[in-house]
């Protein structure tokens, strides 16, 4: 063990947690029974910190931690992070692309799947003896249909090659237009207004916060499903509910929630949503790849003054 002291800000799994207890000082604040009093204690020495993908670390928590170099995140989203303030106080900030790519992309298809196919009702539809007193409503064929992405980053890029690959047809929105082989619709609500499933993947935080209301949801209409798969915050939960309710949309998959770990519970009648309970890295393999990259990037910067994962803001 090194000289060096982390402070953990997150339940960690084991598989993270043990390798960082082996090589560094830990303070576990997320289990502590008196956060200030460990503060208090260590804020000085701490110099660096591990957080979840969905931790918020407020700044007030940052000005005790005078020393602090590095705020490495178990994630890829990192909005729970004031980077505005970090870049002012020269701490590095990292997180977990790519690794996680491939597995949430597939939860995006398999929402799109669930939901256009209605899996998740034939399911139940089986399990209930219906199958023996009746036949299944149709469902709708995906091949075809379109499907419209909110923000064509890597995640973005593999869910689009994935529904080329079904045969559906692409569209994207995002800040600029990209050399891909997809149709560039210039705003959301043009992109709502033209798709049959609208995938919102693009980075959450204040920029992004409620960007998907009421007027996407409307434009959106009743031949559409939303998917979200990205951050609960860039869709307002509310509105949505009043949408399904309404019948604005056809129907939503989602794997992140405003106010996860809960859920609105109007959304728990509706045989037109399936619910996931963020799910999208949960693999044994993505999660190992994660942790490894985390840890390597605490690693990589105090043996070397490097990272391999600098966020953007920060580049």
């Amino acid at each position: 063990m090194n000289d060096i002291d982390i402070l953990i800000t997150a339940s960690l799994p084991k598989f993270l947690r043990d390798p960082l207890e082996a090589d560094y000082r830990c303070h576990d604040y997320a289990a502590h029974h008196d956060r200030d009093a460990l503060v208090a204690r260590v804020g000085q020495s701490i110099r660096g910190l591990v957080q979840g993908g969905g931790t918020v670390t407020p700044t007030a928590l940052l000005d005790a931690l005078p020393n602090l170099e590095i705020i490495s995140v178990f994630g890829v989203g990192y909005d729970g992070v004031p980077t505005s303030y970090c870049r002012e106080h020269d701490i590095l900030v990292t997180n977990t692309p790519d690794v996680l790519t491939d597995d949430v992309a597939d939860v995006a298809v398999a929402l799109i799947l669930m939901t256009g196919r209605n899996f998740v009702h034939a399911d139940r539809f089986v399990r209930d003896g219906e199958w023996m007193k009746r036949s299944l409503p149709l469902a709708t064929k995906l091949s075809g249909k379109s499907v419209g992405i909110l923000g064509l980053g890597r995640i973005g890029k593999a869910i689009a090659k994935r529904v080329d690959a079904m045969g559906m047809r692409v569209a994207y929105t995002g800040r600029t237009r990209q050399d891909v082989p997809y149709r560039y619709v210039p705003t959301l609500e043009a992109l709502a207004a033209d798709v049959d499933f609208l995938v919102v993947a693009c980075p959450g935080g204040p920029a992004t916060r409620h960007v998907v209301g009421e007027k996407v949801l409307a434009a959106l209409g009743s031949k559409g499903t939303l998917v979200n798969i990205a951050r609960g915050s860039i869709v307002d939960e509310a509105a949505l509910v009043r949408a399904l309710e309404r019948g604005t949309i056809k129907g939503a998959g989602l794997d992140v929630f405003e106010m996860e770990p809960q859920v609105p519970e109007a959304l728990f009648e509706m045989d037109n949503v399936v619910l996931l309970p963020h799910v999208g890295s949960a693999t044994h393999e993505t999660r190992k790849a994660m942790a490894d990259l985390c840890k390597a990037n605490l690693d990589r910067w105090f043996a070397e003054g490097q990272v391999l994962t600098l966020v953007p803001e920060l580049q």
